[in-house]
C-alpha cells in the first residue's frame, strides 16, 4: 500500500509542478491523472512478483525507485539537450564533421524493461539509434553520428546504466 501511495504522491507533485500555478481544476486532473499512471506504472517501479518480494534488499530500495526514476529523467533531459547542440553544431559547420559507424556497448542490465530503457534512451537522444539488443550476451548496438577511432563505450551508456539499474534491478 505504501508503494501505491508514494508513487501516487510521486505523479501527482510532477503533474502539479508541470502545470504551476496550481488551480482547483489542476488539482482534480492532478488526482485523475496521478491515479491511472500510478496503477499503470506500479509494475514498471516496483518488482510485485512472489519470488522477488523475499530476494528485495528493503523497503528503502522500494521506495526509492521513483525518485531515481525522476532523477533519471531529468539527467536524460539534460543529455538530449546536449545531444542537440551537437548535432546542430555537426550540421551547421561547413566541413560537416560526421563519422558514422556502429559501436558493440556492453551492459550489465539484465531485466528486459532496463534494457529497453536504455535502449529506447539512446535511440531518442538525437545523432544515436539503438540498432539491436543482444540479451544473452549483454550487448547493444548502437549507431553513432560521429565516433573516435577504436570508441567502444559511450560516456551516456554508464550515466543512464547507473540509474537504471537502481530503478530495475
Amino acid at each position: 500500500m505504501r508503494r501505491k501511495i508514494s508513487l501516487f504522491l510521486l505523479w501527482f507533485f510532477v503533474w502539479i509542478g508541470l502545470s504551476w500555478p496550481p488551480a482547483l481544476v489542476d488539482a482534480i486532473y492532478a488526482v485523475a491523472v496521478s491515479l491511472f499512471v500510478s496503477y499503470m506504472t506500479l509494475d514498471l517501479m516496483f518488482d510485485t512478483s512472489a519470488e522477488n518480494k523475499i530476494s528485495r534488499c528493503g523497503k528503502g530500495k522500494a521506495i526509492a525507485r521513483p525518485f531515481w526514476f525522476l532523477w533519471y529523467v531529468m539527467v536524460f533531459v539534460w543529455e538530449c539537450f546536449k545531444a542537440n547542440i551537437d548535432v546542430a553544431y555537426r550540421v551547421l559547420h561547413p566541413a560537416l564533421p560526421i563519422r558514422p559507424g556502429t559501436i558493440k556497448v556492453k551492459v550489465d542490465l539484465k531485466s528486459d524493461i532496463g534494457l529497453a530503457f536504455l535502449a529506447n534512451s539512446l535511440t531518442l537522444t538525437p545523432g544515436r539509434t539503438t540498432v539491436d539488443i543482444d540479451k544473452p550476451s549483454g550487448y547493444l548496438y548502437v549507431h553513432c553520428l560521429s565516433i573516435r577511432d577504436g570508441e567502444t563505450r559511450l560516456p551516456v551508456v554508464t550515466k543512464y546504466e547507473k540509474i537504471l539499474k537502481k530503478i530495475f534491478e
